[in-house]
């Protein structure tokens, strides 16, 4: 901006990958330790964590606030679990600064809460999905008050976990175990039930404006960056006002606009911005039907809209939206009325709660350490669909990064402070041959905060993959020998926890 101004043109600057690599924001250097309580029974009575989460050489964008908050409000996640105790301890080291990064806070929760009811399965011998379905919050108990002090607003968490398990043919999956080990191969199956928090930053607001020409724009603060924003909103409103949807145009991010509201983050952009264009959509249509009474002189309580048109109920008298439009914006110019039909409006929409299944199926070859993800299966609730072409591709590219970080992907400095994974050479990143099929299905309850109904999904597939697949690496490796592994689960990593699991040192079951 500075180099702009002197030069009184536009300037671009673009780093080099080598440059990103020293320069951009990290993310999700956590190391937590978690401890859940159990009765007789199976049921969670409790549960502890503590992390220690690395901010880099200074604080980042909200960097504090991943490991600490926004790791908190996922808790307890599906799980009805009374009492709980978090604490993270924040430190500072020589590295580049932690910020968010797809989930930012939602994966590391659900990460470490998934594992430790993996273990929890493993020591008491209760299977997988029976243990978390004794435990699945009652979609009866909705709205329910957290242990942490959220409330989730809706839910059916048991219906999700049984669609899972049936798509995923999780009863036959021994069958296939078997199969797998003739062919000299571990196999493994990892669920992961997760719930996140969505929203974050209430305020958003939405300005419709009639410039003349027979069109309606919506003007938004929220910026798209390849979310969809010009089709899905535009729709939205021009369905909503039974007007044609080539009549309706979109524009954002310009702060002469001056529309209160925040960036496109933490899954927001639908249920705020969308709350906002409802508002104003309301605010508009009311402001319609006094200026209507008085142009079809008619008393205002007669007027009703309906398919672009205002009218007098009983009678054939109309006038069509964008003629009004027009009217109402001479009559302002004469000073004749204060307010035409352009109208602004500001929300503030609550959190919703997305949550979802994952069952991720794995083989490793012992002899190599090679992993293939054969199955991956994902069952999710994000509310009312806007547009179902955008919520698959939302969770199709989450999941992917999710199995980059449980996989393959690896920030790496040395005992100096230098870099080593400097460039793609060094840190991998997975390509679509790495992508397992997906099958994936919806189980939509709609949110009960915001008129749309609508909840988060952007970050949803990350959310969940990560301990699904983490699970299902935990489950393959014999002895628990997967059970305590880290990610990456590289292929070096997954050879050493397979020869040791060869060689009878497999994780000693405590009583």
């Amino acid at each position: 901006m500075v180099a702009a101004k002197k030069l009184g043109r536009p300037v671009h600057w673009m780093s080099g990958r080598s440059e990103a690599f020293l320069s951009d924001n990290q993310a999700r250097d956590l190391h937590s330790e978690a401890e859940l309580a159990l009765d007789g029974n199976g049921r969670f009575l409790a549960l502890r964590i503590r992390n220690t989460a690395n901010l880099g050489a200074y604080v980042g964008a909200v960097g504090a606030g991943i490991p600490s908050w926004n790791f908190t409000r996922c808790l307890p996640c599906m799980y009805d679990i009374k009492h709980i105790d978090v604490s993270t301890r924040c430190a500072f080291t020589n590295t580049l600064a932690t910020a968010p990064y797809r989930g930012a806070g939602r994966p590391e929760a659900n990460y470490v809460l998934e594992r430790v009811v993996e273990e929890a399965a493993r020591r008491t011998g209760i299977d997988p999905a029976e243990l978390r379905r004794r435990n699945l919050i009652a979609a009866a108990a909705m709205p329910y008050k957290t242990a942490v002090g959220t409330t989730y607003d809706s839910g059916d968490f048991a219906s999700v976990l049984d669609k899972a398990l049936k798509l995923a043919d999780y009863h036959r999956f021994k069958a296939r175990r078997r199969q797998a080990r003739s062919r000299g191969k571990y196999r493994g199956i990892g669920i992961s039930c997760m719930l996140e928090h969505a929203g974050g930053t209430p305020l958003e607001g939405a300005w419709l404006s009639f410039p003349g020409d027979g069109t309606l724009t919506v003007n938004l603060n929220v910026q798209s960056t390849g979310h969809g924003h010009a089709s899905v909103f535009s729709r939205l409103v021009a369905d909503r006002l039974g007007i044609a949807r080539d009549r309706v145009t979109h524009r954002h991010g310009d702060s002469a606009f001056e529309i209160a509201g925040y960036a496109a983050v933490g899954s927001r952009s639908a249920m705020t911005a969308g709350a906002a264009m409802v508002k104003a959509i309301d605010v508009m249509l009311e402001r319609g039907k006094r200026i209507a009474a008085m142009l079809l002189e008619a008393d205002q309580a007669d007027i009703v809209y309906e398919a672009g048109r205002f009218g007098v109920v009983g009678t054939d008298r109309r006038i069509a939206l964008f003629e009004l439009a027009a009217r109402a914006a001479e009559l302002k110019r004469q000073g004749a009325i204060e307010e035409d039909l352009d109208t602004r409006a500001t929300t503030e929409t609550p959190l919703t709660f997305p949550n979802g299944v994952h069952i991720a199926e794995v083989e490793i070859d012992p002899q190599t350490g090679h992993l293939d993800i054969v199955a991956y299966t994902a069952v999710d609730d994000c509310g009312n669909v806007l547009d179902g072409i955008i919520v698959e591709g939302q969770l199709h590219g989450a999941v992917a990064q999710g199995l980059g970080q449980a996989l393959m992907e690896q920030v790496v400095y040395d005992d100096s402070g230098q870099l080593v994974t400097g460039s793609f050479m060094d840190y991998a990143m997975p390509r679509a041959g790495d992508m397992p099929p997906i099958r994936d299905a919806l189980a939509c309850v709609p949110a009960t905060t915001n008129p749309l109904g609508v909840k988060g999904v952007g970050e949803a597939g990350t959310t969940a993959s990560i301990a699904a697949l983490m699970n299902a690496v935990a489950d393959a490796i014999p002895g628990g020998g997967g059970a305590h592994l880290d990610m990456p689960a590289s292929a070096a990593r997954l050879w050493q926890a397979c020869q040791r699991a060869a060689a009878g040192e497999g994780v000693r079951l405590e009583t």
